[in-house]
C-alpha cells in the first residue's frame, strides 16, 4: 500500500480525533449556554453546517488546484475555528461558540476527501482496503478524542471544557504539517470536449441512487443518535466519564472493523456489506430500547458505530463506481453535500428529539429510514456491487 494512503490514514485520525472531541463536548457545552433547549445542539448543527458548506467547493477545488491545495486550506480552518470556538466559551456566547464549530465544520468537510484521495493514490484492486485503512484511522481517534476531553478538564480555570479547544489547536497543527510533507494526487486534467454527464443522468444509475441512499441514511442515523447519547445519558444521572467512556466504544465500532470491512467486499461483494450494516443497526436500536443502564447505552453506540462502518464504506466503494474522471468532482461533491446535510438533521433534531420522543422513541423513530436502505440495497442487480 503506497506511502500516501498510510500518511492520509494518520490525518484522518487527527482529524476524527478533533470530531470526537467536538462530539464529547458541544452538547454539554449547548446545554450550559443555551437560552432555549432548541439552542442546546446548535453548535454540533453549525459543525455540520460548515461540513456542507465546504463538501461541493472542497470537490472542484481539488479537481483544480489538487488534493494538497484543498487539504492545507481544511487544516488552516480548522485551526482558526478552534481558537474561535475557544473565544466563545471563555466569553459565555453561544453565538461566538457556534461559529468557531462552523469553522471546524469546514475543515472536517474538507477532510472527508481524504478517502478519495486514497483511492487516487493506488490501483483499482487495492481500493476497499484504500478506503478501510484510511476509515481506520478512526481507532486512535478513539482513544485520543474522548480521553482529550477528560484530561483536558483542568487545562483552563474559565471552564471544564476550554482545554479540549488547547487539544484541538495541537491536533490540526500536527495534521497541517502531515500534509505539507505528504505526496498527494495532483489536480485532474479533464481532456478538452470529454462529456460530463447532468445529475439528472447520474441519478438515474440505480447503483448510485443506493450509495448516497445508504451513505446519507447511515450517516444520519449514526449522527442522530450519538448526539443524543449524552443528553440521555446526563439525564438518567450517567456521570461524564461514563458518557465519555460509552463514546470512546462507539467510536472504536466505527473505526476497529475497518481493518476488515475491505477483506469483506472483496470476499462477500459490496451489497453483502451494506445489508449487514442495516441489520447491525436495527441491533443497535434493539439494543438502546432494552433500556436505560451504562450496559445498555454501551452496546447500543457500540453496534451503532459498527453499523456506520459497514454502511459508509460499503457506500464509498459503490460510489467509486458510479463516475467518470471527469465526473470526479460533481458526484463526490454531491455525495458529500448530502449525506453531510442528513447528517446535520440528525445532530439539529437530537436534543430536540429526546425532548419531544425520548430516547426510546427516537430510536423507534430510526427504523424505518434503516429499512429503506435495506430495500434499496437489496433490490440492487447482485452483479452490480459485487467486488471484482
Amino acid at each position: 500500500m503506497p506511502i500516501t494512503v498510510w500518511g492520509l490514514a494518520i490525518a484522518q485520525a487527527l482529524l476524527m480525533s478533533g470530531n470526537i472531541l467536538l462530539v464529547s463536548v458541544s452538547a454539554l457545552i449547548g446545554q450550559q449556554l443555551a437560552a432555549e433547549a432548541w439552542q442546546i445542539t446548535l453548535p454540533v448543527a453549525c459543525q455540520f453546517a460548515g461540513l456542507i458548506t465546504a463538501t461541493l467547493p472542497a470537490a472542484h477545488l481539488m479537481q483544480r488546484l489538487g488534493r494538497k491545495t484543498g487539504f492545507v486550506l481544511g487544516n488552516l480552518f480548522g485551526l482558526l475555528g478552534a481558537w474561535v470556538a475557544l473565544q466563545g466559551l471563555v466569553a459565555t456566547s453561544l453565538g461566538l461558540f457556534a461559529c468557531g464549530t462552523f469553522l471546524t465544520g469546514i475543515a472536517i468537510g474538507v477532510g472527508q476527501q481524504y478517502r478519495f484521495a486514497a483511492l487516487e493514490a493506488c490501483d483499482s484492486g487495492q481500493h476497499a482496503r484504500a478506503i478501510s485503512l484510511v476509515m481506520a484511522g478512526g481507532v486512535l481517534a478513539a482513544v485520543i478524542g474522548p480521553n482529550l476531553a477528560i484530561w483536558s478538564q483542568h487545562w483552563h480555570d474559565a471552564s471544564a471544557y476550554a482545554g479540549a479547544f488547547y487539544g484541538l489547536l495541537g491536533l490540526y497543527a500536527v495534521a497541517l504539517l502531515l500534509i505539507l510533507l505528504l505526496p498527494l494526487p495532483a489536480a485532474t486534467v479533464v481532456a478538452p470536449g470529454e462529456r460530463v454527464r447532468s445529475y439528472g443522468e447520474l441519478f438515474r444509475q440505480p447503483l448510485l441512487l443506493a450509495a448516497v441512499a445508504s451513505g446519507m441514511i447511515g450517516y444520519g442515523i449514526m449522527v442522530l443518535l450519538m448526539t443524543a447519547t449524552p443528553l440521555s445519558m446526563a439525564h438518567h444521572s450517567h456521570d461524564f466519564p461514563d458518557t465519555a467512556l460509552v463514546i470512546q466504544w462507539h467510536v472504536l465500532g466505527m473505526f476497529v472493523p475497518s481493518f476488515f470491512t475491505g477483506h469483506l467486499i472483496r470476499r462477500f461483494g459490496t451489497r453483502s456489506v451494506i445489508l449487514w450494516g442495516c441489520a447491525t443497526l436495527l441491533l443497535s436500536v434493539a439494543a438502546s430500547l432494552s433500556g436505560i443502564g451504562f450496559w445498555h447505552y454501551w452496546w447500543g453506540m457500540l453496534w451503532l458505530g459498527a453499523g456506520w462502518n459497514f454502511t459508509f464504506i460499503g457506500a464509498t466503494h459503490l460510489l467509486s463506481r458510479c463516475y467518470r474522471p471527469a465526473e470526479k468532482a460533481r458526484v463526490q461533491g454531491i455525495n458529500e453535500f448530502l449525506v453531510f446535510t442528513a447528517a446535520a438533521l440528525g445532530s439539529l433534531f437530537a436534543g430536540q428529539g429526546v425532548t419531544l420522543l425520548g430516547w426510546t422513541g427516537l430510536n423507534l423513530f430510526a427504523v424505518p429510514w434503516i429499512l429503506l436502505v435495506l430495500m434499496l440495497i437489496w433490490r440492487l442487480n447482485t452483479q452490480e456491487p459485487v467486488a471484482a
